[in-house]
């Protein structure tokens, strides 16, 4: 049954109020077992950024989570129980609602939850038992969720990997640049191409990042001041504003005196009770006006003083608000670029819409060539296009040597680093059309991203989402059994009727 608007933001708020309590609970219950209280390894390492990317192993049943300058996080987990496999892919955070309900088992609370998937797979809080038990979902500790959902924005990259994959730096003159000069594809003949010089877009996004922090440190001085302005002449403001009020209410008696004196003409008897009426009312009116000119002439300079500080301050919020979209436009919206071996075509999105497509070349075709994610951390310096990128590979082996078994096998020991030269290897096999790299360039910005894959996108990639990529090797029961239908999920879903519980915690 399809709600009203009014009928829905009133189920809304119930939901939050049920779910509030039940996170509650949940954070008591986790707390009582040990769970919530996070370990060293669970706390922030630093510092927050905001965080590029999140790779969860599912064999250590553990979440990493990466900023541009390395990893700031880890904690442990619980993904998908045997038929309800998380599967091994790359994600991206797709929606976030801090008070969730899970809408397929029995309205069971999500607190913190990060979709990743509009079938239902998602991050939140839940109960960590140690091995996977969830039914699909990613679970994390109750305060680790917390942080992380403040953290994050829409767009961040969840990676699901078999083995614990670590990203590396990688550089590599095919990776794309920001601004048209990138290079041709490898042992591809193509005209040169005039550039119109221009300024990096590092130094003008910079530029524009700097002007904005100004004008948002000057909104904020002005605030401040018209604030202090504002409390040194409170107490003639307060004066004037009764003062005002009461010379309105006098105006607003002779005017409607006068609107019945013209209807009765002035000349009976209730005339002239209206005309003695008026005559109260011009004298409360001529007292106003004397106690708001004495008011002003008293506290004059202070009240000028507020009045000025005031508009400055309106003044300087509309340019930080200007300077703040000049800086948004400045650094650009990040892009991401899906190269897929299987279908010989390269797929560009950009906030979570399809942009264009094109042909590409990639040498031996019906070899292997794997799954990385090259991620444009930053700019290398102030004055240069050039991106400083990450590389992570899905699996520790390179593609030709990858056993057809899907299982999971690590269970200890170090994590396992991205081989780069397999990532250099796999890039180097795909040529790119130079018309496509232009277009590509002129895009591309800091946050942007390359997955080059033997698979396609799979069938949960669509309005609303960035690129869905998964192993077809690896067990998909958290897929298979759900149905892509991001209208199963509103947010206002009803809350459960007065004394049904939410179910056992281990369905989540």
């Amino acid at each position: 049954m399809v709600c009203s608007h009014g009928a829905g933001r009133m189920l809304y708020r119930l939901k939050r109020l049920y779910l509030g309590a039940h996170a509650f609970a949940l954070m008591l219950g986790l707390t009582a077992v040990g769970l919530a209280a996070p370990a060293a390894s669970q706390a922030l390492s630093r510092t927050a950024s905001v965080p590029v990317m999140a790779v969860v192993s599912l064999s250590r049943q553990q979440v990493a989570v990466y900023d541009a300058r390395g990893k700031m996080l880890e904690a442990r987990v619980s993904t998908g129980q045997a038929g309800y496999e998380t599967p091994a892919g790359i994600y991206s955070v797709i929606q976030k609602d801090r008070y969730h309900a899970s809408n397929l088992y029995e309205n069971a609370p999500m607190p913190f939850m990060q979709r990743i998937t509009w079938s239902g797979i998602a991050l939140h809080a839940g109960d960590l038992p140690g091995y996977p038990a969830s039914h699909g979902c990613i679970r994390l500790p109750y305060d680790v969720a917390r942080q992380l959902f403040e953290l994050t924005n829409k767009g961040m990259r969840v990676v699901v990997v078999r083995d614990n994959m670590v990203p590396v730096d990688f550089t590599h003159p095919a990776l794309f640049r920001s601004g048209a000069s990138n290079p041709a594809p490898s042992g591809t003949q193509v005209e040169n191409v005039a550039l119109v010089p221009r300024p990096a877009r590092s130094s003008i996004a910079a530029a524009k990042a700097a002007a904005a922090e100004a004008a948002a440190q000057k909104a904020e001085h002005a605030r401040r001041a018209a604030s202090q302005a504002r409390e040194e002449a409170a107490e003639y403001l307060e004066k004037l504003e009764v003062a005002e009020e009461a010379k309105q209410t006098a105006e607003g008696e002779i005017k409607e005196a006068d609107e019945l004196l013209l209807q009765t003409e002035g000349s009976s008897k209730y005339g002239e009770r209206l005309k003695a009426s008026k005559a109260k009312a011009q004298d409360r009116l001529s007292a106003a006006r004397s106690k708001i000119d004495a008011i002003y002439a008293e506290g004059k300079a202070k009240i000028d003083a507020a009045t000025v500080a005031r508009t400055e301050a309106k003044a300087a919020r509309a340019a930080s608000a200007a300077a703040q979209e000049e800086a948004k436009l400045a650094a650009g919206v990040p892009v991401s670029v899906f190269i897929s071996r299987k279908t010989q075509r390269l797929y560009v999105r950009q906030s979570f819409e399809p942009l264009f497509e094109s042909d590409v070349r990639i040498r031996d075709p019906n070899a292997p060539i794997g799954t990385t994610l090259f991620t444009a951390l930053g700019y290398v310096g102030k004055d240069t296009d050039e991106l400083r990128w990450s590389a992570l590979a899905m699996y520790p082996e390179r593609a030709s040597q990858r056993p057809a078994s899907g299982l999971a096998r690590q269970r200890g020991g170090e994590p396992l680093r991205t081989d780069a030269a397999a990532a250099k290897a796999a890039l180097e096999r795909v040529a790119i059309p130079q018309d496509t790299l232009n277009r590509i360039g002129e895009l591309v910005t800091p946050g942007s991203s390359l997955i080059v894959s033997d698979e396609e996108m799979s069938r949960e990639t669509g309005k609303g989402t960035d690129f869905v990529v998964l192993m077809s090797g690896e067990p998909q029961g958290g897929i298979r059994r759900r149905s892509p239908n991001r209208y199963l999920f509103s947010p206002y879903d009803a809350p459960l009727p007065p004394g049904v519980g939410p179910g056992p915690f281990s369905w989540w």
